[in-house]
């Protein structure tokens, strides 16, 4: 097995230069403009993915159109790990879950079935979904440790912050379906880059979201594992 190629994702993520290549690939996602900010809670997680440009024209989907869903949701996945963290801190929960995490395996894996979806590609996508959402977590963590003023003077409900979590994960698991052939291609993981670069520029991630990010793509390109 050969180890995913972190570097060239990482570059392409910070290089102003891709936005040229977003352009070319999604204008039609381009045209939209940036979405909402990281830090703006929940509202932050319900923006949907653009059509891509082919279902209109009834062409074949490019593997960017099958991607760019992967890449989004993703996003929208971490996004709900500040709402987590606020949730947890402060009392004895703690940011390992291995309950919770069996279960969503087993959800998302019987979900893949259902699709006629490939069950242990879905489960290995979401395991990486699962350590950057942690990893997330204890970077906050780390900061209002380190800076009691910057920490949520507010408690999520958990159990609202997990339906969200579990309709972006239903949405992604047919994402993964949807783009078993892109994932296949060896192409990926330059169009995963465009799509990770786009949805980085969309949603507007800073520097730790755009690092998680990276890492919950890092098992979707069948090329890369």
């Amino acid at each position: 097995m050969t180890a995913p190629t972190t570097r060239p994702l990482r570059r392409a993520l910070t290089a102003a230069a891709i936005l040229g290549l977003i352009a070319t690939a999604a204008p039609a996602a381009a045209a939209t403009g940036p979405g909402p900010a990281a830090a703006t809670g929940p509202a932050s997680v319900s923006a949907s993915v653009s059509a891509p440009a082919s279902a209109s024209t009834g062409a074949p989907a490019r593997p960017y159109d099958r991607l760019l869903p992967v890449a989004d949701l993703s996003a929208q996945r971490l996004l709900t790990a500040d709402q987590v963290a606020a949730s947890k801190w402060g009392t004895d929960s703690p940011i390992d879950d291995p309950v919770r995490e069996r279960q969503v395996l087993e959800a998302v894996a019987a979900q893949a079935r259902e699709l006629g979806a490939d069950p242990e590609a879905t489960v290995r996508v979401f395991r990486d979904q699962i350590e950057a959402n942690k990893l997330v977590q204890r970077e906050l963590f780390r900061r209002w440790d380190a800076d009691p003023a910057q920490a949520p003077t507010e408690r999520p409900d958990l159990s609202k912050v997990r339906l969200e979590i579990n309709r972006i994960n239903g949405e992604l698991v047919r994402a993964i379906a949807d783009s078993a052939g892109a994932r296949a291609e060896r192409s990926c993981a330059g169009w995963l880059t465009v799509a990770a670069a786009h949805t980085r520029h969309d949603r507007r991630l800073d520097a730790l979201h755009t690092a998680a990010l990276e890492r919950s793509l890092r098992s979707v390109c069948a090329a890369t594992r």
